[in-house]
């Protein structure tokens, strides 16, 4: 038996508002402001990711594991990898390791454009 449900993953950034936008549109779905601080992303498969700021934010330095390292990363199945890859630069995320070997390791790395890392895999 479960302890608990999920409920959303929350991000922190320097500004909600952008970045939500950014995540709108890579995974479409509706934004609802809370406040300034606080933003939710709902999209349309029932799931929700939050934005709340953090002053003094600074970005993870994916993939090392020192100081100011990676906390989490977010993984998104696109069923072409190529077209997914030219929408999300165009959003403005940044690429940080495309080598995906030929298509036999399965994913590409980017990062928001905070510094957030993320996947697009594919099915």
């Amino acid at each position: 038996m479960a302890i608990a449900q999920y409920r959303l993953v929350a991000l922190d950034c320097p500004d909600p508002a952008a970045l939500a936008t950014f995540y709108a549109g890579v995974l479409g779905g509706d934004i609802k402001q809370y406040n300034d601080d606080w933003y939710d992303l709902y999209v349309p498969d029932g799931h929700r990711v939050a934005f709340q700021r953090a002053p003094g934010f600074r970005p993870p330095h994916w993939p090392r594991a020192d100081d100011n390292s990676q906390q989490l990363h977010l993984d998104f199945t696109v069923s072409d990898i190529d077209t997914a890859e030219a929408q999300v630069l165009a959003l403005g995320a940044t690429p940080l390791d495309l080598d995906d070997e030929d298509g036999r390791r399965g994913f590409r790395v980017y990062a928001d454009p905070v510094g957030h890392p993320f996947c697009l895999c594919w099915e």
